[in-house]
């Protein structure tokens, strides 16, 4: 299988779980990274993306949202020659148009018809701030964990319905289970068990979640001190990173007694 040679992958190492056993590998993931969107040099918006084609992704953010009223009021679409902070390069998006938009309102409309946690936020800077390590507590076999997406799956009835919504298991060190919700939104899924801990006032450590895992998800977790992240489908590259950095353990492809650690493997031992 090839790899694609551009901005789309990220290499790195992972730990590879089969059955009791173990091996390191090596991986690529997705990449994903924050692209800020301004006009008249103003944020508006912040997406995440794969990097790549950002000039068609920002005209068809455009025109999808309603910004610009046409294509052709479009009058150019352009990468910041200067930016404020060196990981800013390359993610910065500069957009003229041939009309005049109330920039105030636009800001506040975006953040509340948002379908992510994140894609609201009008600067990098405010999208990307994180702070703090979560706790170190637990320690997990990966029979323990082999059996979390079979509760998840068990209590998805919106999903075996309709096929259409994202479920979150959340649990506390023993494993025991807190709340699991579903909804059409994965990060919306992710809120509400985190919001079931929160009113009874429990300790959420483990999260399970029936797609991928993006920066949202492991952002949302980190805020409320969640030790390990867990997922059936496979990570991006800044949910990686943000998990490492913040000592959180990140496991991903996790069903059929198999799984990959993407960081802090020490949490889970034979």
């Amino acid at each position: 299988m090839s790899v694609p040679d551009d901005e789309s992958t990220l290499a790195l190492r992972r730990v590879e779980w089969n059955g009791a056993s173990s091996r390191s590998a090596d991986d690529h993931v997705a990449a994903e990274a924050p692209l800020e969107i301004r006009i008249g040099g103003v944020p508006i918006a912040v997406v995440m993306r794969t990097p790549g084609h950002d000039e068609d992704l920002v005209r068809g953010f455009l025109l999808s949202e309603r910004i610009a009223r046409s294509s052709a009021s479009i009058v150019s679409v352009r990468h910041c020659a200067e930016v404020d902070h060196p990981d800013a390069e390359d993610n910065v998006m500069q957009v003229v148009l041939g009309h005049a938009v109330d920039l105030a309102s636009l800001r506040r409309n975006l953040f509340a018809s948002s379908s992510c946690g994140i894609c609201g936020k009008a600067s990098i800077e405010q999208a990307m701030h994180h702070t703090g390590k979560v706790a170190d507590t637990i320690r997990l076999t990966p029979a323990d964990l082999y059996g979390l997406p079979g509760r998840l799956e068990a209590q998805q009835a919106g999903f075996a319905a309709t096929g259409g919504v994202h479920a979150a298991a959340l649990f506390d060190a023993s494993l025991e289970t807190i709340a699991i919700r579903e909804d059409i939104g994965r990060h919306n899924a992710v809120d509400k068990v985190l919001g079931v801990a929160s009113a009874e006032q429990r300790v959420g450590t483990a999260l399970m979640v029936s797609g991928r895992v993006s920066f949202e998800i492991v952002q949302k977790a980190l805020a409320c001190g969640v030790e390990l992240v867990a997922a059936v489908s496979a990570p991006s590259s800044l949910a990686v990173g943000l998990a490492g950095e913040s000592g959180m353990t990140l496991v991903a492809f996790l069903r059929d007694a198999r799984m990959c650690v993407y960081s802090a493997p020490h949490r889970i031992q034979e």
